[in-house]
Formats: C-alpha cells, sequence, structure tokens
C-alpha cells in the first residue's frame, strides 16, 4: 500500500511540476502582419505566400466617425521571398497580384500586378538563450511602381501607386516564458515610408478622371506594430497583431479640360485642379491561428479588423498563409 500511495505522490508532482518549453521545441510561422526580426542562416531561403480579400464595408471620418457602406472585395495575393546572404544579411523580394470588385462598378478586367517591394535587412543583434538581447534588424524597402495606377480603362484596374517608395524599419523580436512554461514570442516592428511624386493621366488610383495632367504626392506613413505569438503546442499557435498606421495627406494637383484657369500657366481651354486627401489614421487587430507541420513548414489562418480610424476604411480581411524555409 504504502508503494501504491508513494507512486500516487509521484504522479502528481509530475502532473504539477513546472517544466520551461525548449525553445527548439517550439515550432512557429509568424503572426499575420509582423514581419520577423531575425535574419536567414546563410544560404537559406525562405517563401511566404499570402492570399487575402480586402472587404470594405464602410469608411470613418475627419472626426473618427464610421459611416456604413456597401460591400468591396479586393482579392490578392503578396509572396515573401527572401534569402540569407549572410547570417546577418537577409535579402530578397515581395512581388504582389490583385483583383478588385468595386460596388456598383466593374469589376477589374483581369488579374494585375501591383507594385514590386525589393528588401534588405541587417541583423544588429541575435536573440540567445540566457541573455536579455532582442534579436533586432534594420530593414530596407524600395517599392517600385510596377502596378498600373493611371490611363486606366476603369477604376478597378489599378494595382499601383504610380510612385517610387522607401522605407526604413526597425524590426525587433524576444521570448518570454509564461508561469506554466510555454514560450510567448512577441514582436515590436515600427517603419516609416516616404515617397517620390507620380506623373498622372486620365483615369487613375487617385480620383482623377479622363483628360486630367498632372502629378500626385503619396503621403508619407508611419506604421507601428505589436504582435505576440503563444506557443499553445509544438504544433498549434495562437497569434494576435495590433498595428498602428497614419499617413499624411495625398495631394493631387494638374488640369482638366474646359471651365476657367485658376493657376496662371493653365493651357488655354483647360482649368486647374487641386485635391487633398486628408491625413489620416487606423488601428487594426489581426487574431490569427498558426498550425506548424515542422520547424520549417507551416500555415497560417487569420483576419484582420479595422473599426478604429480616422479618414481611412473600415475593413475586414480574412487571409491565409503558408510558411516555408529551405
Amino acid at each position: 500500500m504504502s508503494r501504491i500511495w508513494l507512486a500516487c505522490a509521484l504522479l502528481l508532482a509530475a502532473a504539477v511540476t513546472r517544466a520551461d518549453e525548449a525553445r527548439e521545441d517550439a515550432w512557429w510561422t509568424g503572426p499575420m502582419l509582423a514581419p520577423s526580426a531575425a535574419t536567414l542562416p546563410q544560404g537559406h531561403v525562405l517563401l511566404e505566400p499570402y492570399l487575402f480579400d480586402i472587404i470594405s464595408n464602410g469608411h470613418f471620418d475627419t472626426a473618427g466617425d464610421r459611416h456604413g457602406g456597401p460591400y468591396e472585395h479586393d482579392l490578392g495575393s503578396l509572396t515573401y521571398v527572401l534569402y540569407g546572404l549572410t547570417d546577418r544579411v537577409t535579402a530578397g523580394l515581395i512581388p504582389r497580384f490583385l483583383y478588385n470588385e468595386p460596388a456598383g462598378a466593374l469589376n477589374s478586367s483581369g488579374i494585375g500586378i501591383g507594385d514590386l517591394t525589393l528588401q534588405a535587412g541587417y541583423g544588429l543583434t541575435q536573440y540567445q538563450d540566457g541573455h536579455r538581447t532582442p534579436a533586432i534588424s534594420l530593414v530596407l524597402q524600395e517599392t517600385l511602381p510596377t502596378g498600373r495606377y493611371d490611363r486606366l480603362g476603369r477604376p478597378s484596374d489599378g494595382f499601383g501607386a504610380g510612385a517610387y517608395s522607401t522605407a526604413l524599419a526597425l524590426y525587433s523580436q524576444d521570448y518570454f516564458w509564461m508561469p506554466n512554461g510555454r514560450i510567448l514570442r512577441a514582436r515590436l516592428d515600427l517603419t516609416y515610408d516616404l515617397s517620390s511624386s507620380a506623373s498622372v493621366h486620365d483615369l487613375s488610383v487617385y480620383g482623377t478622371s479622363r483628360g486630367f495632367a498632372g502629378r500626385a504626392w503619396p503621403g508619407n506613413g508611419f506604421t507601428a506594430d505589436a504582435a505576440a505569438e503563444y506557443s499553445l503546442t509544438r504544433s498549434w499557435v495562437l497569434a494576435l497583431d495590433v498595428l498602428y498606421q497614419g499617413n499624411a495627406s495625398t495631394a493631387v494637383r494638374g488640369s482638366v479640360p474646359g471651365g476657367v484657369p485658376v493657376v496662371p500657366g493653365t493651357p488655354p481651354g483647360f482649368a486647374s485642379f487641386q485635391s487633398a486627401s486628408g491625413s489620416s489614421w487606423s488601428l487594426a487587430f489581426a487574431p490569427a491561428v498558426e498550425y506548424n507541420f515542422s520547424s520549417r513548414v507551416g500555415a497560417l489562418l487569420g483576419v484582420r479588423i479595422i473599426e478604429i480610424g480616422r479618414n481611412a476604411t473600415a475593413s475586414v480581411t480574412p487571409a491565409v498563409a503558408l510558411n516555408m524555409v529551405f
């Protein structure tokens, strides 16, 4: 009988004793929105394709009040293609493909190519077990205007901004062990981007109509993304992003046929045209579930929800992704 009680006591102690999860035993794909601060080992490749549907159903005015609207769908894909040049330098590109279904107007005439982003990251620090320093990377992105944006046959065929955009980002990533021994992986990514101006003609993504000729100045932007992933089991992970995005006003100036010129130098038979979108900001929440088949392959199912903002669009964006490292 004493042996039976001793065995039961040992089993109970094993059940309640905390056992910290080893970091190498936890598998991850990454949250829905925040990229990793960890650089790839030299010679390794990361492929991460996303499929998403931006479902817009309203907008926030300049006072931040929400107004409902018809449902619109912007279907698309983007793929991270990254390569470890060295253990501290990772470079690659992010191609995009889009298809728009606006409310009360013609859909896109076909799937179109969006703007292409080139990326290079340098690991300032690397996370090491037993040390307090998180992984920190400096990332430079250059977005090329490869998508159509003006001289459109229909507004839904606009897939780009027409301007070069440069973004400088600081990514960070750290690990925390919870009271139950499971791991919480956290990321904080800060990004500032600025754009060149774009020459604009006729129907465009900037709201201009046929006959317009001028330029657009996209507003600079700032993004802060705080994300966390909780290792529920080795394969299952719960994730959440909280994303703040702010943009300066986008200005458009030029001329349109007819009317009375207002700006000196406007050609005869044309009238000046100018507009400004106003500054905007939005706060998004993106819960997601990850399932990892191994330490190198995982899938993600998540949704980005924007229900707080000013001079911005309200939307719900379901997405699915596959993360693969070779």
